[in-house]
């Protein structure tokens, strides 16, 4: 549905104060994720893809499910905004793989020592130099192969319309073991990139306000974030296999 037709039919169910009332918060989103996205990546783009989430959640929203409205709009306004990036995604193919490589570099490794894999056994292990994985984890900030906020929806189905009241229970267990297994591979980062996960996601500060908590640079807050997401992607990779 376009927006015109969407906004028409949320119209005539009165949503316009809906619609004011949450705007801030459509924004608020866009802004958090604009922090790690390229300056190609304008940020009224996603306030419309935003507020397109916004209408779908006024439409869908069924108060019966238990979550609040605010908590409801907002995995709706993310998930429509990350659309709309995967949409556009302008990330050469050389990027991906080579954020792939990454991640299965420090699979490989930490499977093999049963300790974390650091900067330099990750590069040593794709036989390059520090600074060329530096230059590929800068490549990879912009790259759409993985992130948190595709993590934290996959498995949640709050509305999903192809889902309904007589749902396989296999497959509220097997969301039930994905958040599990995100949860512990957070739990299992090394405490730095925790804690730059930590900063940004639960006290949504950006990556220059991290850099200040941290007495660190803005593109070394940007390499440690992006090691993390690698570094999730590997260890979630049975999950992940047809990201």
């Amino acid at each position: 549905m376009n927006a015109v037709a969407m906004y028409t039919s949320v119209q005539a169910a009165g949503a316009d104060e809906c619609i004011i009332q949450h705007a801030p918060l459509v924004k608020r989103i866009a802004y958090h994720l604009l922090s790690r996205l390229p300056d190609s990546v304008q940020a009224d783009d996603l306030i419309q893809a935003g507020m397109l989430g916004l209408l779908e959640a006024i439409k869908h929203y069924d108060a019966t499910h238990g979550a609040s409205f605010e908590t409801y709009a907002g995995i709706r306004v993310r998930g429509a905004m990350l659309d709309e990036v995967r949409r556009s995604d302008w990330t050469p193919r050389s990027v991906h793989k080579k954020s792939r490589m990454v991640s299965d570099a420090i699979r490989a490794i930490e499977n093999k020592t049963g300790c974390e894999a650091k900067d330099v056994d990750i590069a040593g292990h794709l036989g390059i130099d520090i600074d060329e994985y530096n230059r590929i984890l800068q490549d990879s900030i912009s790259c759409r192969v993985f992130s948190v906020e595709e993590l934290a929806q996959t498995g949640d189905h709050y509305d999903n319309e192809s889902q309904n009241i007589a749902e396989e229970p296999l497959d509220g267990l097997s969301r039930d073991g994905f958040q599990r297994a995100l949860a512990d591979a957070i739990m299992s980062l090394p405490e730095r990139e925790r804690l730059v996960i930590s900063l940004y996601y639960d006290d949504e500060l950006n990556l220059r306000e991290i850099g200040e908590v941290l007495n660190i640079s803005e593109s070394r807050v940007s390499q440690i974030s992006t090691q993390a997401v690698l570094r999730l992607r590997s260890k979630l990779s049975e999950w992940l296999n047809d990201i």
